[in-house]
């Protein structure tokens, strides 16, 4: 999903080779600095599945939502061409209020 839009692994970042001068950075101090990306690159990779397998639930349970909302608009329908002329507004409102209450769950 977000390929290509990191470039770097942990392994690439594991794998890096500084070359050495004798003016260059210390050695320790360089990989001790990568081992810390490579922690946080890792957790920051883990996050974002996390975060991934969320936005996934979200949006199954937003679409099983719209579609019960849905179908009870065309029960909603249903009802009133039944009803015909018959029913007042009150009446339409007092079910239309019920089932929002079901669909939200206020009772």
């Amino acid at each position: 999903m977000y390929q290509g839009r990191v470039e770097l692994t942990s392994k690439d970042i594991l794998e890096k080779e500084f070359s050495i001068d004798t003016r260059g950075y210390r050695p320790q101090e360089v990989d001790g600095f990568l081992d810390q990306i490579i922690k946080d690159y890792r957790a920051m990779t883990e996050i974002i599945d996390e975060l991934i397998d969320v936005k996934n639930k979200l949006n199954d349970e937003n679409l099983s939502l719209k579609e019960e909302i849905r179908n009870l608009n065309m029960k909603i329908e249903t009802l009133k061409s039944a009803e015909g002329d018959n029913s007042s507004s009150a009446d339409v409102l007092r079910r239309l209020s019920n089932l929002e209450k079901i669909i939200y769950g206020k009772e």
